[in-house]
């Protein structure tokens, strides 16, 4: 995987997940890591850390303003 720092990726699952379907994610000290629970033999999205920090703000604030 690229920019990963050659470990194994500590994958990890939302503790909201209530179904075996769900995305996984993986921190690293420059990326984070995303895959399909179903298929963790599948591919993997990786996203730098300042573009899931954006992802987050804005679905926090997206739960902030709906009613």
């Amino acid at each position: 995987m690229a920019d990963w720092d050659g470990t194994a990726p500590a994958w990890r699952k939302s503790t909201r997940s209530n179904s075996g379907g769900c995305v996984e994610m993986a921190l690293g000290e420059e990326v984070v890591l995303l895959r399909d629970s179903k298929r963790p033999e599948g591919p993997v999205l990786s996203v730098s850390l300042g573009a899931w920090a954006s992802l987050v703000a804005r679905v926090r604030n997206l739960a902030d303003t709906t009613p």
